[in-house]
């Protein structure tokens, strides 16, 4: 232990860059879908590393008018307003060649000679780096955690070869729990792909010989979603998300909190009522949670109509909630606007061989996120430990 020393932030090789802040920093018309650089919102930035599950672009010409906040390989994202300390790393494995920052967060680019870039991400996924970025934050309705004071936050510091080591021990597990992601996400898209196929191409079993009217199949209902869905909203204001219990609680930035009670042991689908960055978080869910109380918990009146249904029919229409959402900085669905929505119903032998094939590979995801939370919870407690130097890691 006699190598290890603690060091301010200022005192290691660490260069902080901010985001653009100038006057051409991307208005919400210079955003979209597709495009050259990939520009970071907040819900891109978890405290499980990057989330581009929900991604906005902007052009190369917008891209060269801004300064600054632009990322390089091996560099590593905090976010500094809002939600504090939520951390990502830029690795070689991420396809978007070009990421900028928004104004919300800093990049973090060290002298690999000196200071190991995936050691110092996993101490920033630490409760100890969070617990000192809340110690320096400043603001109540907006957290906020200014360059000045990020640079006094302290961190112990080993040998390099340690910090490699340590780095090496605790990406094992991040690198496992990414392999369960791509399965996931694989997985996802087969269901998703399902759906589209049946019920948006119309390309169901036996489509040949239905008739259509007006390009639905005319044994199919059309009804508004209040005559066949219930929609509750949850219970728990924002502070219930700095809480660490057993229960999911459910935000509107589809964050994953855990609290120590639930309102809820039930199937449904979950929707953000409130959006503030990208499309509305949308997610299934079958277990105890809580949820906040901008968050609508959605489900089917009826046994006939399937929970993957009605999940996957608000999947194919976030884009089309961004267009009748209400408000400028923040936009907010009202239970009024989705109760008037319509929603096309399949034939009861249709709807059930939908769930037939879907169920079974949600169980399946299921699977693997439990497996995910074991491996977390073990690279959870491992983590303080090994950068505490509490747990001796030798040098190869």
């Amino acid at each position: 232990m006699e190598k290890w020393s603690y060091n301010r932030i200022e005192q290691l090789p660490i260069q902080i860059i901010d985001g653009d802040r100038g006057a051409n920093y991307p208005k919400q018309t210079d955003f979209y879908n597709e495009g050259y650089c990939l520009f970071l919102n907040t819900g891109n930035v978890t405290k499980e590393g990057f989330d581009f599950s929900s991604v906005y672009f902007i052009s190369k010409n917008k891209d060269e008018q801004l300064r600054k906040g632009k990322l390089k390989r091996n560099d590593i994202v905090i976010t500094t307003r809002g939600t504090l300390g939520n951390v990502g790393y830029y690795s070689e494995n991420i396809k978007f060649q070009n990421i900028r920052i928004n104004s919300g967060m800093i990049i973090l680019r060290v002298d690999e000679d000196e200071l190991h870039s995936k050691f110092l991400y996993q101490i920033f996924k630490s409760s100890l780096a969070k617990a000192q970025s809340e110690l320096y934050s400043s603001g109540t309705a907006q957290p906020q955690l200014p360059i000045q004071d990020f640079r006094k936050i302290k961190i112990l510091i080993p040998p390099l070869p340690i910090q490699q080591r340590i780095a090496s021990i605790l990406s094992a597990y991040d690198d496992l729990i990414e392999v369960n992601n791509q399965r996931i996400k694989l997985l996802e898209e087969t269901a998703r792909e399902l759906y589209k196929e049946w019920f948006v191409r119309m390309r169901f079993p036996g489509y040949k010989n239905a008739k259509f009217v007006k390009g639905v199949p005319e044994a199919w209902e059309v009804v508004r979603l209040d005559n066949v869905l219930s929609f509750k909203t949850g219970k728990l204001n924002s502070n219930a998300s700095t809480l660490d219990g057993q229960y999911p609680f459910f935000t509107c930035s589809n964050a994953d909190f855990k609290t120590d009670t639930y309102s809820f042991d039930t199937e449904a689908v979950l929707l953000a009522g409130n959006n503030a960055a990208g499309i509305y978080p949308l997610k299934y869910y079958k277990g105890k949670f809580d949820a906040y109380q901008r968050t609508y918990i959605i489900k089917p009146k009826s046994d006939d109509i399937s929970h993957k249904y009605v999940y996957y029919y608000f999947l194919e229409r976030l884009e089309f909630l961004q267009t009748i959402s209400i408000g400028a900085a923040t936009q907010f669905l009202t239970t009024q606007m989705l109760k008037k929505l319509l929603i096309f119903l399949p034939n009861k032998n249709l709807m059930e061989l939908f769930s037939i094939i879907v169920d079974p590979i949600f169980e399946q995801v299921q699977i693997l996120n439990q497996q995910n939370t074991q491996l977390r919870q073990i690279r959870d407690k491992l983590l303080p430990r090994l950068i505490s130097g509490k747990l001796e890691v030798k040098e190869k």
